[in-house]
């Protein structure tokens, strides 16, 4: 039930991103199914893919001051931008943004969630 609520956590976040900001920011067709489906792929992303992108990027991130994990993590969200239809990134700068708010959001949430 937790990962449930985890999902449409992030699909909230990331609908709330590309709706409060016009678009500006990240571009979502609907809430059902585009938003959740990206969220659903943006997990396993975050599950499988990014570890390994950390440990490869280690050297980097390390001399940026962890700076890079942002760089990491906008480009998580290209991932699924490639993957899922409806879901498209604006540009560089935009997109680390997004996803630095996405994060933001997603932990308090994931907190929340993890607090019953």
């Amino acid at each position: 039930m937790k990962f449930i609520l985890r999902i449409l956590v992030a699909a909230a976040a990331i609908f709330g991103v590309a709706y409060l900001t016009g678009g500006s920011l990240l571009s979502v067709d609907e809430f059902w199914p585009t938003a959740v489906i990206a969220a659903l792929v943006l997990g396993i992303a975050n599950a499988v893919i990014k570890p390994i992108v950390h440990v490869l990027a280690f050297p980097i991130t390390f001399l940026t001051l962890g700076l890079f994990a942002l760089v990491i993590n906008a480009g998580m969200l290209y991932l699924v931008a490639a993957i899922v239809p409806g879901f498209e990134t604006v540009g560089f700068f935009q997109t680390v943004l997004a996803a630095l708010i996405i994060a933001i959001v997603t932990g308090v949430g994931g907190k929340m969630v993890e607090k019953d």
